[in-house]
């Protein structure tokens, strides 16, 4: 006998520039993004469904927790993503278990009222950034107790790093932080896939049809220009990406596919 699958009328994002879609459109444009992409597909099952995004670009996870967990809470979500960390891991102060406390505080909370609640590990992103290669313990811890806080609050975790496809540049936008439109399209599907949302399998996991090409040391100067050095030089002032930016879609509004 075929299971009936989960269906789900309320689904809330909290999170960083992941969820809320950067690289994935533009803020002229408007963003798309995972979360978006994964809604979209719950819609062409769910006629009924609402749909909130509240992460904002910059947030750290005691962020995401001190300001978006509340307003989660009061859209009593059926479904909630909670996908933060990788601004932590790059500080130079990084504590994984601080970061593993505020996610396991919104996985308790979030299942308590009701919903239910997933959540990513992380890709090893010296792959995409040797200059980072500092922070891969960081990756490898934080991902390790993700999993511990997760099998504690019943929260499905989306593998998305294991698999060889997630470090390949093209799935990842020109500043190697943020995914690109493709990448996000894959995130969305490996999270539709955990989920068992019909219409979903592993074929978000396949590697593309060419191989990438080659990386080369021009391309990473060029990209430490470009994209590392403005980055340090808003952490040297304090200052994020996300300063004086609020939540994209912070209701719970309809979505039609």
């Amino acid at each position: 006998m075929t299971a009936t699958p989960v269906r789900f009328a309320r689904f809330v994002a909290l999170g960083d520039s992941q969820t809320e879609g950067v690289g994935d459109g533009d803020d002229t444009t408007g963003l798309r993004g995972w979360a978006d992409r994964l809604a979209e597909h719950l819609a062409r099952h769910e006629p009924g469904l609402h749909y909130a995004n509240l992460a904002v670009r910059g947030r750290v996870a005691r962020q995401v927790h001190a300001e978006q967990l509340a307003p989660a809470l009061a859209l009593r979500p059926d479904l909630a993503t909670v996908v933060a960390g990788v601004n932590d891991l790059l500080r130079p102060r990084f504590d994984a278990d601080e970061v593993a406390g505020h996610l396991e505080a919104m996985f308790a909370a979030l299942t308590a009222g009701g919903a239910r609640v997933a959540t990513l590990t992380f890709p090893d992103v010296t792959r995409l950034m040797p200059l980072a290669r500092p922070v891969r313990h960081r990756v490898t811890a934080l991902n390790d107790r993700i999993r511990a806080a997760a099998r504690r609050h019943d929260v499905i975790v989306v593998e998305t790093g294991h698999h060889e496809v997630v470090t390949d540049p093209r799935l990842w936008s020109r500043d190697r932080l943020h995914a690109s439109p493709l990448g996000h399209e894959r995130i969305a599907a490996a999270v539709a896939h955990t989920l068992a949302l019909p219409d979903s399998d592993d074929s978000w996991a396949l590697p593309l049809p060419t191989p990438p090409g080659p990386g080369d040391v021009t391309g990473e100067l060029r990209w430490a220009a470009e994209f590392l050095g403005p980055w340090l030089g808003r952490r040297l002032r304090g200052r994020s990406s996300g300063d004086d930016r609020t939540a994209k879609r912070p209701d719970l509004t309809p979505l039609r596919a």
